[in-house]
């Protein structure tokens, strides 16, 4: 038995259980037709021990096709972040894991140096078929951290947000610096404010499309908000039992106010 997280653009194929709820394909053979080019990849294994493979289904004709048949089987396509909501924890990150190494497999088809075709080397690595070249996954590793001034909570809307909830301050960490110096300088750079005491608080995969989010919570030193208009369109303080829409649990911004919030007696009912 093996678990298959078969991909279609960004939609992960699931399979409704009795009960209504979801789970990932587990069978002894791979639950839909492939194709000679399909590039069925291995993964690390589950921590029970069972195989992990990942592909993804690309011709839109087949794609269709598929949609309407595994519907009657019993099988959904959904957005790997609405399956967060679907899949119990240990199988939703396999699922980004899975879509991460995708995205790097595509990427990476050829040689950077030379220009050959790359050949899988290992099931986390890459090797060039020509100069020998090796290549890994790479993460782009980004800061998010909480500002807090007494009762109040420094939000603020990113241009690139998909909805009209409030986030926290986040940007990508820079050559030649440490997660700490990037903290200060995307708060600077976005707000204009200094902070003072930060304290790390966890990290998430972040498999959009091959993230690693670090957080961290900060108390506010001085300054007044000016925002970096290129990257905001909103932010202000908020006390904490008036906060606007805030992120969605699958995150882990919404980790860490909520962990603000546990000081004050609050649990968030928002989803």
């Amino acid at each position: 038995m093996a678990y298959y997280f078969i991909f279609s653009k960004t939609d992960l194929l699931l399979k409704r259980q009795a009960d209504g709820t979801h789970t990932i394909p587990c069978s002894d053979d791979v639950p839909v037709k492939t194709h000679p080019w399909t590039h069925v990849m291995s993964v690390s294994p589950m921590e029970d021990g069972t195989e992990v493979y990942t592909f993804k289904v690309e011709n839109p004709m087949q794609i269709e096709v598929l949609s309407e048949s595994l519907k009657r089987d019993g099988y959904d396509f959904i957005g790997l972040r609405e399956s967060f909501y679907h899949l119990p924890t240990e199988l939703y990150l396999k699922a980004g894991k899975c879509q991460e190494l995708l995205y790097w497999d595509f990427n990476t088809q050829y040689c950077g140096v030379c220009g050959s075709p790359m050949k899988m080397h290992t099931i986390i690595s890459k090797r060039c078929t020509q100069c020998g070249k090796e290549v890994w996954p790479q993460l782009a590793t980004a800061i998010i951290v909480l500002i807090h001034r007494g009762d109040e909570v420094l939000l603020v809307h990113a241009k690139n947000f998909k909805g009209d909830f409030f986030g926290l301050v986040a940007g990508f960490v820079e050559t030649g610096e440490t997660l700490e110096e990037a903290v200060r300088r995307e708060v600077m750079e976005e707000t204009h404010l200094t902070i003072k005491n930060l304290t790390y608080f966890g990290s998430q995969p972040w498999p959009y499309p091959c993230g690693l989010m670090v957080g961290f919570m900060a108390e506010y030193e001085s300054g007044d908000i000016h925002l970096q208009r290129s990257e905001l369109s909103r932010g202000a303080w908020f006390r904490y039992d008036k906060l606007p829409q805030i992120p969605q649990k699958l995150s882990i911004a919404r980790r860490i106010i909520d962990k603000w919030l546990e000081q004050y007696g609050i649990v968030s009912q928002q989803p």
